[in-house]
């Protein structure tokens, strides 16, 4: 199996044994939240960003 890549930073990304879809990791060298699109073959993107509403 090939280790997944951060999409922010190039650094290679270790996935847990019981990683699921869509759950979020963070990179160890830059700190982005990512998310995991697909487990076979592993797929990352950054996680979308929350916006908040500030109450409105």
């Amino acid at each position: 199996m090939t280790t997944p890549i951060c999409p922010e930073c190039d650094a290679e990304v270790s996935i847990p044994q019981d990683a699921m879809e869509n759950e979020l990791i963070s990179c160890p060298d830059c700190g982005s939240e990512l998310e995991i699109i697909s487990l076979n073959p592993v797929e990352l993107e950054l996680a979308p960003e929350t916006e908040e509403d500030w109450g409105e």
